[in-house]
């Protein structure tokens, strides 16, 4: 009897709470009986929660230190057309309550219980970057310590704000911010902290990050500057958040596609230039590649003007300057033949100037005195113009008296021809080794923006 009356009176104990106002001291008790079957009293607490709508302090005059902590668990959207960033956080708010305090001993070893948060004053922090409404669930709770430190955690979708520079696109990578300030309170009634390091947030959500989805967390730094609101001044931390994306998306969907069909219309220079199939094949080329950009329209960004974008307007200006240039030397091998146009001074210079041994140029030397060398597929300029006549077929033509004369105009004319089929060789080259060094200098560029 004795013994289990001793053990009743124990759990009898009143765990005395100390309410502190301003001016003068209050206390409250809460029953212990029960704790660790029951949990706590709904009523046990009252008197603390009466005062929810004031800021816990002893004294006013002290402020009170909210310390803040985050989690970033998913990168969820980048809006490039409306800047916005969206993703998912874990927000961790710790801040002391003064007058909440008990004896672990006295409370069948209970140090720390949760209570709902519409029952304590919490503090206003809120984002400034944040663009949407607060989707926070309701009926949350907090968990508050025997000593009265309270640690309030929510998850929240953040929307916010974003100054994306899309420039290098798929190799972009940006840099937002958080920042987290008061709504309401100044310096002089809450100031933040910290609850953990930099550090040790960048490596939770690097561990954590659960979608493997186009953007990669690469970390996080912060600043504490102040911030000046007409003549209030507020505390604030700005979180600098690092992220790039995932680039072999766009690579296999859009840059390795693009380069496989300039390539093709590269390779199709090696057709003959008086080949009747060579400018339907550009034509189908160059319509395929309409239909590629406009089937992949929806991966690029909505706004702005990526070097992708550049890129893709260089490829198809290319493929039309081939197209036209195969137009132009199809018209002029058609028409050389019967009726060579005569040849401006200025191309003839530079056409010997190109095919001069002595000179370095992409045009191809001459073969000896009167055969060219071409790309292969090119017929050589007899086999276009056909043979000269000889002195006996011009003789059997019944002009003997001006057989001189229409072999010297036969000679010019095959002159003529030869210098323009000379020309579209060069031509030819030119656009060619033009086709090479965009390949050349697109895969450098693609391999330096991966990598750095």
């Amino acid at each position: 009897m004795d013994r289990s009356w001793f053990h009743r009176e124990r759990l009898s104990f009143y765990l005395v709470l100390s309410l502190l106002l301003p001016e003068r001291g209050s206390t409250f008790t809460i029953n212990c009986t029960g704790f660790g079957q029951n949990g706590v009293y709904t009523t046990a607490l009252d008197s603390v929660f009466e005062r929810k709508a004031f800021r816990p302090v002893i004294n006013y005059s002290i402020p009170t230190t909210v310390n803040i902590s985050f989690t970033v668990s998913a990168i969820l959207d980048v809006d490039e057309q409306l800047q916005l960033l969206s993703s998912f956080l874990w927000l961790e708010m710790v801040w002391d309550n003064p007058f909440i305090s008990w004896n672990p001993e006295e409370c069948e070893g209970i140090s720390k219980i949760s209570v709902a948060t519409k029952n304590l004053w919490l503090p206003d922090i809120f984002i400034t970057e944040f663009m949407d409404v607060d989707k926070t669930p309701k009926g949350l709770k907090a968990f508050i310590s025997n000593e009265g430190r309270i640690r309030y955690k929510k998850p929240m979708k953040v929307v916010s704000i974003c100054n994306l520079n899309i420039f290098y696109f798929p190799f972009d990578q940006q840099n937002c911010t958080l920042t987290f300030s008061s709504f309401l309170y100044t310096v002089e009634y809450i100031s933040l902290g910290m609850e953990k390091e930099v550090w040790e947030i960048t490596d939770t959500s690097q561990d954590i990050i659960q979608s493997h989805g186009e953007w990669e967390l690469l970390g996080i730094n912060k600043a504490t500057p102040k911030k000046s609101v007409g003549t209030n001044l507020y505390d604030q931390i700005i979180f600098y958040v690092a992220i790039r994306r995932r680039p072999k998306l766009y690579i296999m969907n859009l840059l390795v596609p693009s380069s496989f069909l300039v390539t093709i219309d590269a390779l199709s220079f090696y057709l003959p230039a008086g080949s009747e199939n060579r400018a339907p094949f550009k034509i189908m080329l160059l319509l395929g590649y309409n239909v590629f950009l406009l089937m992949m329209n929806d991966l690029l960004p909505a706004s702005g003007t990526p070097l992708i974008s550049v890129y893709f307007a260089l490829c198809l200006s290319l493929m039309v300057l081939s197209l036209l240039e195969t137009i132009f030397i199809s018209y002029l091998l058609h028409l050389a033949p019967t009726q060579p146009p005569p040849m401006p001074r200025w191309l003839h210079s530079l056409l010997l100037h190109c095919t001069s041994p002595r000179t370095c140029c992409p045009a191809v030397p001459w073969k000896g005195n009167t055969g060219l060398d071409h790309l292969p597929g090119m017929k050589e300029p007899m086999e276009l113009v056909g043979k000269l006549p000889g002195p006996r077929e011009t003789e059997l033509n019944g002009c003997p008296g001006s057989t001189s004369a229409q072999q010297e105009d036969k000679a010019q004319k095959q002159h003529l021809v030869s210098l323009w089929v000379q020309f579209s060789h060069m031509m030819d080259t030119l656009l060619f080794c033009l086709y090479l060094l965009f390949l050349a200098t697109s895969i450098v560029t693609v391999i330096i923006l991966w990598n750095t």
